[in-house]
């Protein structure tokens, strides 16, 4: 079963291995939803995503940092 919209602490991690570089603050929406689709574990419906799934998503990965 791939990561859904509401996986934040998994796709945070992911993210984190993904683009060790980047510096999550710095990230902006648009951005961050592309890179969540592209995760290869993931697997929702890119409708399903808003401004506060994607708030929570880099929140989570900052506080991972």
């Amino acid at each position: 079963m791939g990561l859904k919209w509401t996986d934040t602490l998994d796709i945070a991690e992911a993210l984190m291995d993904a683009h060790p570089n980047q510096d999550p603050t710095r990230v902006n929406f648009v951005d961050l939803m592309q890179w969540v689709m592209n995760l290869p574990e993931f697997d929702d419906d890119p409708k399903r995503c808003g401004e506060r799934i994607l708030e929570a998503i880099q929140q989570t990965w900052i506080d991972e940092l």
